[in-house]
């Protein structure tokens, strides 16, 4: 009995880790959408998105189910309660990397972004692509040093997102306000995209260790 509880519990661990694979193809394939203004891509993401929401929906039931047959205590708790949060957090990220993919949609056969910020937003995707990559790792092997290196990673992302409001307000800036809102609109997508990946890195520290560290904390074991 125990030991095919065991078994559900690693096997929702092992859908929490399809979710992040799933939200990083979605913001891998958004950001080549959105700096080739590739249509096709980006509804890709679009469609592709209810199969997160659908397995985000079976982590919270199978979690739900074994709080209330198992009655777990402990980390355990933590980590079913985790499981129900976090497949929330997968989910709104897959919603995120399609908010992008609907701005290439959008804007198409135009690009949505200026051409001297091209680079700009394919750093900001790297650094997404590699938050959830290690969130990915984090969920396999609740390596806190790996949830380190996700705290350090939003901050990057966190400096590219102010750089590129300082750009759009500037006196200097020649691409109108629609322009200005598209910039601003996408930037903040992959500002959340970063947060989220933390939030999940922050409730993996809480369910090895009972504590809830800040950014901040979790930064300092990098």
């Amino acid at each position: 009995m125990r030991e095919h509880y065991h078994e559900e519990l690693a096997a929702i661990t092992s859908q929490l880790v399809q979710m992040a694979r799933m939200a990083e193809s979605a913001m891998d394939r958004a950001t080549r959408a959105l700096l080739d203004a590739d249509l096709a891509l980006a509804e890709s993401v679009i469609s592709d998105d209810g199969k997160l929401d659908a397995l985000s929906k079976q982590v919270e039931e199978s979690s739900i189910s074994l709080v209330a047959l198992q009655q777990p205590v402990a980390s355990e708790l933590r980590m079913l309660v985790g499981a129900i949060r976090m497949s929330a957090t997968l989910e709104r990220m897959g919603d995120l990397a399609q908010h992008v993919a609907k701005q290439a949609r959008l804007r198409h056969p135009a690009a949505s972004i200026p051409t001297e910020l091209r680079a700009t937003f394919s750093m900001m995707g790297a650094i997404a692509v590699s938050i959830v990559q290690k969130v990915e790792a984090v969920l396999e092997t609740r390596n806190l040093a790996i949830a380190a290196d996700v705290a350090t990673a939003d901050e990057a992302m966190d400096r590219l997102h102010r750089e590129l409001f300082t750009t759009v307000l500037s006196p200097t800036w020649t691409h109108g306000v629609e322009a200005a809102i598209d910039v601003t609109l996408l930037s903040r997508y992959y500002e959340r995209f970063a947060d989220h990946g933390v939030s999940i890195a922050r409730r993996v520290a809480y369910i090895v260790t009972g504590a809830m560290p800040s950014r901040d904390e979790l930064a300092e074991n990098a």
